[in-house]
C-alpha cells in the first residue's frame, strides 16, 4: 500500500496541475485565434499586436510565431507555425506519462498486496483448524488483502478518467490550432500573391487583402 500511496499522491498532484492549466486555455482559444485572425483580414501589424498582447496563451503563442517573422516566405511561415504547434502540443501533454504508469501499475501493486495477504493468511490454517474458531483470523486476513485490490482498481479508474479528459482537451487544440494555423497560412499567401502581382502591374487596384508588413 505504501508504494501505491506514493503513486496516488503523483497522479493527483498531476491532476490538480493539469485541471489549472486547462481552466485557464478553455475559455480564451476561440476567442484569442477569432482576434487574430479578423485584425489579419484588414491589418498585419494589428493581428501581429493581438497575438502578441495573448502570448500568455497557447494559442497566442502559436500564432505570434509566424506573425514576428519580418515578411517571411509562405514556406518559413508555415515551419514557423508546425513548429510552434508541435511545442505547445507537447507542453499540453505534460504529466501524461505519470498518469500512464498510475494507470498500469496501480492495480498491479493492488493485486500483489492481495497476493501477499493471501499467502500470509492461507499459511497460518491447518487443515484441522477447517471449521473452527481458529480460522477467524484467517478470513479476517483476506478481507484485508483484497482491500489493496480495491484500492488500486480506484486509483487507476480515476487516473484513466483524467487522463481520457485531458486526452480530449489536447485533440481539440490541435483541431483548434490546425484550423486557424491553416486560414492564416491562407490569408499570408494571398497577401504575398496580391503584393506580387501589384509590383507586376503598379496600377491594378488594390483588393480586400491587405499587404503584408510581418
Amino acid at each position: 500500500m505504501w508504494p501505491m500511496l506514493l503513486l496516488s499522491f503523483l497522479a493527483l498532484s498531476t491532476i490538480i496541475e493539469r485541471a489549472w492549466f486547462w481552466s485557464k486555455i478553455l475559455t480564451h482559444d476561440r476567442e484569442i485565434s477569432g482576434r487574430v485572425l479578423e485584425a489579419a483580414r484588414r491589418d498585419w501589424d494589428a493581428s501581429t499586436e493581438i497575438a502578441r498582447k495573448s502570448s500568455n496563451q497557447p494559442i497566442g503563442r502559436f500564432l505570434y510565431s509566424a506573425l514576428e517573422l519580418e515578411n517571411p516566405d509562405p514556406e518559413v511561415f508555415q515551419l514557423a507555425l508546425e513548429a510552434s504547434a508541435d511545442e505547445e502540443l507537447a507542453a499540453m501533454r505534460r504529466g501524461e506519462k505519470i498518469l500512464e504508469a498510475t494507470i498500469a501499475i496501480a492495480p498491479l501493486l493492488g493485486l500483489l498486496g492481495t497476493v501477499l495477504g493471501l499467502i500470509g493468511s492461507l499459511s497460518s490454517i491447518r487443515l484441522g483448524d477447517v471449521n473452527t474458531d481458529s480460522t477467524t483470523g484467517a478470513t479476517l486476513g483476506i478481507a484485508e488483502a483484497l482491500i489493496s485490490t480495491a484500492a488500486g482498481l480506484i486509483v487507476a479508474i480515476t487516473a484513466l478518467v483524467f487522463y481520457r479528459l485531458y486526452q480530449s482537451f489536447v485533440g481539440g487544440q490541435a483541431k483548434i490550432f490546425r484550423q486557424s494555423g491553416n486560414e492564416l497560412e491562407l490569408l499570408y499567401r494571398k497577401g504575398r500573391m496580391w503584393q506580387r502581382d501589384r509590383q507586376l502591374a503598379p496600377g491594378t487596384l488594390s483588393p480586400s487583402v491587405p499587404e503584408e508588413t510581418s
